[in-house]
């Protein structure tokens, strides 16, 4: 359907989805296999941290990166798309892909998908929004605040976040490569941070 390395990096991101155990993750799933994008997918501008998103991907062992990395060149990096309710600097620290969702590149008019990447030693501070979300960290790993709930997470563990529940996380020295999926209500106007203590402490 696609370049044969965007193919296997669908099938790959499809596989971790099968195993969720969540009806929107088998629908997200589907539809990755088997919606076309009604554009081509072509080859794509590196982003500014493209070296540190093909280094962390380098030196993990999760099945799905090294289809990522062997896929890097088509994949639409750039920057967070709720950048404009962030400082310069907090939207810095990342990469933001967007997959699949209502304004493409695959379309899905209920779910979104995409990658996310954050630089070492950073913190992305607490916030929420109205998407029912999980994540998978792919690479590195990161102090997750998911409710009530924060501890270190690593590259394989998957976070679910009901909607509205605050989350934030916090890098080490590998910083972290992650899978994130949205369903039901996926508007990004939602998309809110939160009073922060840990933000001010830096």
């Amino acid at each position: 359907m696609y370049a044969p390395e965007y193919d296997a990096l669908l099938q790959a991101l499809a596989a971790i989805y099968r195993g969720e155990g969540r009806d929107a993750a088998d629908r997200t799933a589907q539809a990755l296999l088997t919606t076309p994008a009604p554009e081509p997918i072509a080859p794509q501008e590196p982003t500014a941290l493209d070296a540190q998103i093909r280094k962390i991907l380098a030196a993990s062992d999760h099945p799905a990166t090294a289809a990522i990395l062997a896929a890097q060149s088509l994949i639409p990096w750039g920057t967070n798309p709720v950048a404009d309710r962030m400082s310069d600097d907090a939207a810095a620290i990342c990469a933001v892909t967007t997959l699949m969702g209502p304004e493409g590149p695959i379309p899905a008019p209920d779910l979104r998908l995409g990658l996310f990447y954050q630089q070492p030693d950073t913190y992305y501070a607490l916030h929420n929004h109205d998407a029912d979300e999980t994540y998978v960290i792919l690479a590195g790993r990161a102090l997750w605040t998911a409710g009530e709930d924060t501890r270190i997470r690593g590259a394989g563990e998957m976070i679910h976040h009901p909607s509205l529940m605050p989350h934030a996380f916090r890098t080490g020295p590998e910083g972290m490569l992650a899978l994130w999926r949205w369903s039901g209500d996926v508007n990004t106007h939602s998309y809110a941070f939160l009073p922060d203590p840990q933000a001010l402490a830096g």
